[in-house]
């Protein structure tokens, strides 16, 4: 169970494994029955309505599957607030299909003005192993449910495994310094996992999609179940407002993973692409 927790973590952060199609549900009802002054208030100039990321997934040299990534156009309200509704989908393709097949779903709603979750939604097929969870968040109360009459407290802006990597874009980049760690708290699996990044160095990179000025990444790991290093993980995003992901690679115990943008599309800001 843990190696697929902290390859789930590994996933969040460079958003792979990810995700999008959308479906009808019953929305939890949250109470408005707290002071909405003890909530955050993030400004958020990094993604909007009808963004839509595509990656291409790689195990050594083979093209595993494909992962996408976006943020739909509706407007749900959750506990009286709107929400941005993130949804996805990850699947395998061609010769690894056959061999461990994947089709991962993941939803969450965020907080429009606080960018925290209200709920999120995980459904996993991993080869035959199976998660499904659907967590209802209550930063009022500072309390989250799992279901089967399980409450947990949190602090507060708290996240959830998709929703962290959202607040993550959020923030101001700019004056970052070469080895200067950034920490968000998320919830999984009834557990808080403090998600720690190192930013490496500004760094240009060169894929399919051409050229683009770069900050580097590397989330801080546990080696000795999955990574042989705690350097193992490593993730590249745009160096301009919108800090989508470019680039990630995992050196993990059984080879090496890679997840390459191949599209991008309803970004809030220009990229930094080199012409």
């Amino acid at each position: 169970m843990k190696k697929f927790i902290l390859i789930d973590c590994a996933v969040v952060s460079i958003v792979i494994f990810l995700f999008s199609f959308t479906r009808e549900k019953e929305m939890p009802q949250i109470q408005n029955d707290g002071d909405v002054k003890q909530l955050p208030v993030v400004k958020n100039v990094a993604f909007k309505r009808g963004e839509k990321l595509v990656f291409r997934m790689h195990y050594g040299v083979i093209e595993a599957g494909e992962a996408t990534l976006g943020i739909t156009e509706e407007t749900k309200e959750l506990a009286g607030r709107k929400t941005f509704h993130v949804v996805g989908l990850g699947v395998t393709k061609g010769m690894f299909e056959f061999f461990y097949s994947v089709r991962d779903r993941y939803e969450t709603y965020i907080d429009e003005q606080s960018i925290i979750p209200w709920m999120f939604l995980r459904s996993v097929n991993e080869g035959g192993y199976k998660i499904d969870q659907v967590y209802v968040f209550n930063h009022y109360k500072h309390k989250v449910d799992v279901g089967g009459g399980e409450m947990f407290p949190i602090e507060p802006s708290m996240q959830d495994m998709l929703s962290a990597f959202y607040s993550a874009r959020t923030m101001d980049l700019s004056a970052a310094k070469e080895g200067e760690l950034y920490s968000i708290n998320c919830f999984m699996d009834k557990e808080v996992w403090p998600l720690k990044i190192k930013f490496i160095c500004r760094e240009t990179v060169t894929t399919d999609l051409g050229t683009f000025k770069c900050l580097k990444f590397r989330p801080i790991v546990q080696k000795g179940r999955v990574f042989k290093h705690e350097e193992d993980l490593n993730v590249w995003i745009t160096d301009d407002k919108n800090h989508i992901v470019i680039k990630g690679q995992a050196d993990v115990l059984i080879g090496s993973i890679k997840a390459e943008l191949t599209s991008y599309s309803g970004l809030a800001n220009p990229v930094s692409k080199v012409e």
